[in-house]
């Protein structure tokens, strides 16, 4: 038995193939899934911004948080199991590895068709909460009535791709994303400016880009996929969603707490707005914007720390430590070249980029650029928190990878949105963001070091 584990563990190129061409290989595939997945959001609010105008981008911004929730639920199920399968595969236990990607599977299937019932049943109870103010509560009705209905597939879709990589197939994976956000990105015109429905159009077009995507997951796991699959192992297992939640736990809390923090911040925003010459409307849309234009960013640093996932989590199963070191070092140095080229655009081409999502008053385009241009100083040093959260996380080291997720928004930023305007005003909102990412940074680089030399002293003494 232990002879028939080493030669499967051999034929895996996970193991043997050179890091950098499988960083390649899975990375891409990886960004691109994630950067068209924030194309959902980002090509909604620049055609709600020019078609419906800033009370539309502050409605999307309110009914963000049932988007970050929804992906909550989908990472914590999606990388979960994919972090499970990988470890069990390079362990050389393929039945178990197959039962754990089965739950994880309807399980998906399962939470996003809950989430969809939550919301459509207290839709404008929780808009008011998210930070809705009288203007823009129609508008906010209006979306989120709608792309909760495509709920139950962006959850599926978002979750499935994870294993669907796992499953050694990252183009696939990439094109189920692709798919329906060239739908979403082609039915946005035509159905807020050609049919005249203005933000209900931009939520139609969502709805069925996300149903498009989601039929492609059940396709690939009825017909294309490589792993053993029986409808047996699609009935959810206590056991195995015990290994699921305990690897997709930090991925999961850290939506958690960007939708926390993304709460608190839109009812700042709009109780210091309102002392403030701008008023409650225009930050609660200029953070809206911002938030999407980093997710951009956020989503090709969680795009490279997915492609090298499987990587990891293999080696680190088979005990092959300098590879998993050596992923780890080429991924975090990809992800600070990204974060250097971002922070250059948001230094200095601000009113540009805000720009591109509408027209507004000098009023509004003010406090735009200051607020980006603040909010986001330490965008070079952001890359490390979030691959270090993966890293963790895929070699089994769950409460690390809770407590990487957990710093920046929940233990720094969020008590700091909270105090700094008490003293400052709307601005301490801004003066916030850079401080968490300080923190949260020196935190990451410490427990990384910390855990590599672990592997090492484990290499020497081998």
């Amino acid at each position: 038995m232990k002879n028939q584990t080493n030669a499967a563990q051999a034929e895996n190129p996970l193991g043997t193939a050179p890091v950098g061409s499988l960083i390649t290989k899975f990375a891409i595939p990886a960004i691109i899934s994630m950067l068209v997945s924030a194309l959902y959001n980002i090509v909604d609010q620049i055609f709600i911004g020019q078609g419906v105008g800033m009370l539309g981008n502050a409605a999307t911004n309110i009914a963000f948080p049932v988007t970050i929730i929804s992906t909550a639920a989908a990472l914590l199920l999606g990388i979960g199991s994919a972090s499970n399968y990988n470890l069990e595969m390079g362990a050389g236990n393929e039945k178990k590895a197959s039962s754990i990607a089965g739950t994880g599977l309807s399980s998906l299937i399962i939470s996003g068709t809950i989430l969809s019932v939550i919301v459509l049943l207290f839709l404008k109870p929780l808009l008011h909460f998210f930070g809705g103010t009288p203007d823009v509560m129609p508008y906010a009705i209006d979306y989120m009535g709608i792309t909760a209905i495509g709920l139950p597939f962006y959850v599926l879709s978002t979750g499935g791709n994870h294993l669907i990589r796992a499953d050694r197939s990252p183009t696939y994976s990439m094109t189920c994303i692709l798919a329906g956000a060239a739908i979403n990105t082609i039915l946005d015109p035509l159905f807020i400016f050609g049919f005249g429905w203005g933000i209900k159009g931009a939520a139609w077009a969502t709805v069925i880009g996300q149903i498009v995507s989601g039929l492609l997951i059940i396709f690939y796991f009825s017909r294309l996929r490589k792993m053993y699959l029986d409808h047996s192992m699609l009935i959810p297992e206590a056991r195995n969603l015990s290994a699921i939640f305990s690897l997709g736990m930090a991925s999961c809390i850290n939506q958690v707490a960007i939708a926390a923090v993304q709460i608190v911040m839109n009812n700042t925003l709009r109780h210091y707005g309102a002392l403030s010459a701008y008023g409650s409307d225009i930050p609660i849309a200029c953070a809206g914007i911002i938030s999407k234009v980093n997710q951009v960013f956020m989503a090709i640093c969680i795009g490279i720390s997915q492609g090298s996932q499987p990587i990891l989590g293999f080696n680190y199963g088979a005990e092959k430590y300098s590879r998993v070191r050596q992923t780890y070092r080429y991924s975090v140095t990809l992800c600070t070249v990204i974060a250097t080229i971002f922070f250059i655009c948001f230094q200095f081409f601000p009113h540009q980029i805000v720009g591109i999502f509408g027209n507004g008053s000098d009023l509004y385009f003010h406090f735009a650029e200051k607020y980006l241009r603040i909010f986001m100083l330490m965008t070079f040093a952001n890359g490390i928190q979030p691959m270090s959260a993966g890293f963790f996380t895929s070699i089994g080291k769950a409460r690390l990878g809770v407590i990487m997720s957990l710093t920046r928004q929940m233990l720094f930023l969020l008590p700091l949105i909270v105090i700094f305007p008490v003293f400052f005003g709307i601005d301490g909102v801004m003066y916030a963001g850079p401080i968490a990412d300080t923190s949260a940074f020196v935190l990451a680089v410490v427990f990384a070091r910390r855990e590599l030399g672990v592997m090492k002293a484990a290499e020497q003494n081998a």
